[in-house]
């Protein structure tokens, strides 16, 4: 017999299932006999609902194995599920290791005052906080790419204040993937839990309702490369425009798209294609009137003026031209932050750039950096593998 059951499961989660059962299967499924206490299975719905959960259950136990870690999800199940399960599949050890592992629990979020002194902690549902962005003195914006949802989180009184979401076609979970703003607009760039649709949403920034939604892509077959998510997300105020970007690393190389899109409109007033040496970090400067990047390949800096962005080849290396682009990767990993225009003098063609090495002497070849942020007249640091924020 067939079972077709459509029902809503957590808050935003409404699915279809179809299931093949045998009178046998049936019987057998609704007396097994485990370790652990399943509801006796009483009526039809109960049953697909039971093989639904033990389908996540199974892929909870692939990601696992494919990463080492357990994915969010996990927290959807009891403990004594999942040792279970690892114990039937041979691969408890991995399951402990991953367990033990501190990258694994709860992220925290951290808040100082000024004097880099007083500080508030608020504990998240995420694994890890893969965006963060603060609009307010005292709320952030906060997102990962394994776990549905933006938050909004009020840090003076530890609560999630709001929680956005995109209704995607396939009602699947959607992740975020940047995080940006201008002074009146809040920019989310989602992408769904199946990695076959992503969009940016527009929300007012005071009342976080939703304004508008620009870039909505769906990937149809292995047309990948038409659709990639934004994974970062600038505001360009001298031109009223946003300037999304994202990359995709493929059997080709690495290949990426930059759009500039006018909020007003919907549509794009630029856009870019990057296939020779795509970027690993691209940002944007408004006193500059320019795009800086560092190319994957080269790991060099390279510059477009804004200007001449429709250009058939706007990118200007900064430094020594005599360098080519080995395919090595160099760039993997670098990445780039516009401050004012410290680094620069007037003038595009009388332009001095200046490299200037930010730390100490011994600190050369250490962790790499894995995040760079500004505040005020403040730079601020993290490494790879280290717990502490650097302030310059």
């Amino acid at each position: 017999m067939t079972i077709a059951v459509s029902f809503f499961r957590g808050y935003h989660s409404k699915f279809t299932l179809h299931v093949n059962f045998s009178k046998a299967d049936v019987e057998k499924y609704a007396n097994r006999d485990r370790n652990f206490v399943y509801p006796r299975i009483d009526n039809l719905l109960d049953i697909a609902f039971e093989w639904s959960l033990y389908v996540t259950l199974f892929s909870v136990l692939l990601s696992l194995l494919r990463t080492g870690n357990l994915p969010s999800k996990a927290r959807d199940f009891d403990l004594q599920d999942l040792i279970f399960e690892s114990k039937f599949y041979g691969i408890k050890k991995l399951l402990v290791s991953s367990m033990s592992n501190p990258s694994q629990f709860e992220a925290k979020i951290t808040s100082f005052d000024w004097s880099l002194r007083k500080k508030k902690t608020i504990l998240t549902q995420f694994t890890a906080v893969d965006s963060m962005l603060a609009f307010w003195p005292s709320v952030v914006a906060a997102g990962a790419t394994d776990f549905s949802w933006l938050q909004i989180l009020d840090l003076e009184n530890g609560i999630v204040k709001e929680t956005l979401n995109w209704e995607n076609v396939t009602k699947s979970s959607s992740t975020v993937q940047a995080i940006g703003s201008s002074p009146e607009l809040l920019f989310v760039s989602f992408e769904s839990g199946r990695r076959n649709s992503n969009s940016i949403l527009v929300y007012d920034l005071h009342s976080l309702s939703m304004m508008t939604e620009v870039g909505h892509n769906e990937i149809f077959g292995a047309d990948i490369d038409s659709a990639l998510p934004a994974t970062k997300l600038n505001w360009l105020s001298g031109y009223n425009l946003l300037m999304a970007s994202g990359s995709h690393s493929g059997p080709t190389g690495v290949l990426g798209n930059i759009k500039f899109w006018d909020i007003r409109s919907g549509c794009v007033a630029w856009e870019l294609k990057e296939d020779t040496d795509c970027f690993s970090d691209i940002t944007v400067s408004d006193n500059l009137s320019s795009v800086l990047k560092v190319g994957v390949n080269s790991g060099e800096v390279f510059l477009a003026d804004l200007r001449k962005f429709d250009e058939e080849k706007p990118w200007v290396r900064l430094g020594d031209d005599s360098k080519v682009a080995r395919g090595k990767k160099e760039g993997y990993g670098c990445k780039i932050e516009s401050h004012g225009s410290q680094n620069s003098e007037d003038g595009l063609g009388d332009r001095v750039f200046r490299k200037n090495l930010m730390g100490k002497a011994k600190d050369l070849g250490g962790s790499r950096i894995t995040n760079m942020a500004f505040g005020g007249n403040k730079m601020f640091v993290t490494r790879k593998d280290q717990q502490n924020v650097e302030v310059s």
